[in-house]
């Protein structure tokens, strides 16, 4: 190291440290303990105003002191946006095991040594069964997914299949697919067959990217998202923090789903399995680095919904209630190759923070509880 110095006198940044290594200079830059008024910044983005990069990063920086500030600052939008609700999704993984891609994090690549169940496309009985399971937990979107590149035209013959018998019989329960790139072609199918929303994440930055996937890259994905857009379907896009991104790429990243004009975004968190490439490596997140994630991302990206996704109850821990704040939204009764939290945790907590199972009167008669504010401050919003 050569030295350590003094970027500007404001503290707001400033070099780390400068090495050199390989004949090359490299810089290392901080941000300083920034002392925002987030209160300030949520009445901003409530009207109208968009966060700059640099407040984003100034969010993930954040230190633990003003964590319950910030968190207060990120539910006043969500609250604008949705209120006390929270909108659960069951996942149903229709093909398991056999997907050709080799995502570093991904325990159903082919590339994973595990034993993951493997099975080709589920029928149409079995996936239109899974819907039942949706509405008895009072999911709002009971959401399909396979693990593989790209759908074969006969299997988006079974899932347009059993998309249009569950809309026969639950006409009110959206569905989602996730079933890797598709040609518009296919997402017209998808569409016309009473599909609302498909999810094709980003999972990183343009620059991480590489890190992760060879088999395909960035620009291919964004693709298949503009598709999605294209067609007129409701485009579920998000990504994976914890996988050695740095703060920058977890901007990036929210910057060009905000570019997408994504309509929901599934945060989710490296929850390392067996097989993959990151199994037996420490964990670099924790709990409020997730938490300030969803804040950044609410700030960002203020009234889509934003949905904790895989990894929150190893990452979260007992914080996972107060991911509520900046998220409106959550998977139920566990994920794709890994269980999660049962369904009547899953509510009893939402319930005891003070938030609402959002219901659809069409698929379920149970009896709503009073709405009521939960209390993080006590000059809550």
């Amino acid at each position: 190291m050569i030295e350590s110095i003094l970027f500007n006198q404001t503290n707001q940044f400033f070099i780390h440290c400068i090495y050199k290594f390989k004949n090359k200079v490299i810089i290392i830059v901080r941000l300083g303990n920034i002392l925002m008024n987030w209160d300030n910044l949520s009445k901003n983005v409530l009207d109208g105003e968009k966060v700059s990069k640099e407040n984003a990063l100034a969010i993930l920086y954040s230190p633990n002191s003003e964590l319950l500030s910030l968190l207060q600052a990120s539910y006043k939008i969500r609250h604008n946006f949705f209120s006390n609700k929270v909108s659960l999704h069951l996942l149903r993984n229709v093909k398991s095991g056999v997907c050709p891609e080799d995502c570093s994090f991904c325990s159903q690549s082919t590339k994973a040594i595990n034993d993951v169940e493997r099975y080709d496309m589920q029928t149409v009985e079995t996936i239109f069964n899974g819907a039942k399971a949706a509405v008895d937990r009072n999911s709002k979107r009971y959401c399909l997914v396979s693990s593989t590149r790209s759908p074969s035209p006969k299997e988006v013959d079974t899932i347009c299949e059993a998309v249009i018998k569950i809309k026969k019989e639950y006409p009110k329960l959206e569905i989602c697919s996730s079933l890797g790139m598709l040609t518009e072609e296919k997402a017209i199918r998808l569409k016309q067959a009473g599909v609302n929303r498909f999810n094709h994440n980003l999972e990183t930055s343009e620059n991480f990217f590489p890190e992760v996937v060879t088999t395909h890259d960035f620009d291919d994905r964004v693709n298949t998202a503009r598709i999605v857009k294209k067609v007129g379907l409701d485009l579920c896009c998000g990504g994976l923090f914890g996988m050695g991104e740095s703060m920058q790429d977890r901007v990036d990243l929210a910057f060009a789903l905000s570019e997408l004009d994504v309509d929901s975004v599934p945060v989710n968190f490296l929850d390392p399995r067996p097989g993959t490439a990151f199994h037996g490596k420490p964990n670099p997140l924790t709990p409020n680095d997730c938490l300030r994630a969803l804040a950044m991302m609410r700030f960002v990206i203020p009234s889509v919904e934003i949905r904790i996704a895989g990894g929150r109850e190893t990452t979260l821990k007992h914080l996972q209630a107060m991911a509520l704040y900046p998220a409106n939204s959550m998977f139920t009764a566990g994920y794709l190759t890994t269980g999660g939290q049962d369904y009547e945790t899953d509510k009893e907590m939402i319930e005891s923070a003070g938030f609402e199972v959002e219901m659809n009167d069409d698929i379920s008669n149970l009896p709503k509880k009073e709405n009521y504010q939960p209390a993080l401050h006590p000059n809550h919003a």
